[in-house]
């Protein structure tokens, strides 16, 4: 079996067992020792995989990280765990102070489904305050299982894995500048764009007029992408047409249709909720479809796996989110950048599918204030 294909069965047996896990000792042995099986190391051979390994702090004696991962007698990764479903950022700290006192090269942050990867890229033996990866076990982005694969057993090279790490961190940090500049172009970037087309001399009032035209540029670019991503999956029939029959107040039509009738805050607004919820699943994974009021995004091309639906035809603006109960809740917006404000209930509403699959979904009027 592939690689992949273990950690798909693994995500699965995840998500059955995750809400039975109440307690910091369950998240370890339901949720974390089968992860580090997967890799490929011996749980129970002291030598290999040490657990409550002694990391004193300064004066503190008798300082215990959860598991160490051993090579040649030495630490070389850090493990701590956390009750499923605690908040990892506030225990960073911890594990910060633990790494610099060991021969340890990468520090791992994890409640059993999130996992945080952690080296010293900024400064030698000084664990860095962010993750170089981060993942959701129960959907793993693609791109990012080769990087896993690294930290396997059959493959730890440790030097490999650190060059890597800096490659990832680096990647990682442009990705979420041009991000930015997608969103709002600093004037830094617009300054330099200015210089490459030669777009005249860059005074304040020149900067500011010229800020737009780059954003909308920006953008522009990154719809014709999609658009050509779309005609090229039609044309390769990747995507698969949509065979269920249209609702009352829906007309579903084609993705090559789609491509050619989604406005420009359509598929913007699409590109922001796509950025949001990147870390959490892949997002080729998540589509839109049309009804004659709204757009739809849903995971995996599903009406029964809604993310949200945009309702940009009217006056005014607004999103709706199924909360808990997968019921809409309607979210007013007086520009796409409001939809970043909802970024936790859009993740919420993701993962309910990710974790719970599809629900019968019923058909949405506009919603009430």
């Amino acid at each position: 079996m592939d690689f992949i294909d273990e950690l798909r069965n693994f995500a699965s047996t995840v998500a059955k067992r995750k809400d039975a896990v109440t307690t910091e000792d369950a998240t370890k042995t339901a949720l974390v020792l089968p992860f580090f099986k997967l890799l490929g190391y011996d749980i129970f051979d002291p030598m290999e995989f040490v657990p409550e390994f002694t990391a004193d702090v300064g004066t503190k004696k008798g300082e215990k990280v959860d598991y160490a991962i051993m090579v040649d007698g030495k630490p070389v990764i850090l493990v701590e765990c956390k009750k499923h479903g605690e908040a990892l950022g506030k225990h960073s700290a911890q594990l910060f102070r633990y790494f610099g006192t060991t021969t340890a090269k990468f520090a791992i942050l994890t409640d059993g489904v999130m996992y945080k990867f952690y080296t010293d890229l900024n400064e030698q033996n000084k664990m860095d305050l962010e993750p170089f990866l981060v993942f959701n076990v129960l959907d793993i982005p693609e791109h990012l299982v080769d990087e896993l694969r690294r930290f396997a057993k059959t493959t730890l090279d440790i030097d490999t894995a650190y060059f890597a790490a800096v490659e990832l961190k680096h990647t990682n940090k442009i990705k979420d500048f041009l991000e930015a500049m997608r969103t709002e172009p600093s004037e830094n970037f617009v300054k330099y764009l200015m210089d490459e087309i030669s777009a005249g001399t860059k005074t304040q009032t020149a900067i500011e007029k010229f800020r737009p035209i780059v954003k909308k540029s920006y953008n522009q670019y990154i719809n014709d992408q999609i658009h050509k991503t779309l005609k090229n999956a039609m044309r390769s029939g990747v995507d698969t047409e949509v065979t269920q029959q249209p609702e009352p107040i829906q007309e579903p039509i084609t993705q090559e249709a789609e491509a050619q009738t989604l406005t420009h805050d359509e598929l913007e607004a699409f590109s922001i909720v796509r950025s949001i919820l990147r870390e959490m699943c892949d997002v080729g994974r998540l589509y839109t479809r049309f009804a004659k009021s709204y757009i739809s995004v849903l995971l995996d091309d599903n009406k029964n796996k809604r993310v949200c639906r945009f309702w940009f035809k009217g006056k005014q603006k607004y999103i709706t989110i199924p909360d808990e109960e997968r019921n809409p809740v309607r979210y007013d917006i007086s520009s796409l950048n409001d939809i970043y404000s909802y970024a936790d209930l859009l993740k919420e509403a993701c993962n309910r599918h990710i974790v719970r699959g599809e629900f019968e979904e019923k058909d949405e009027d506009e919603v009430s204030e």
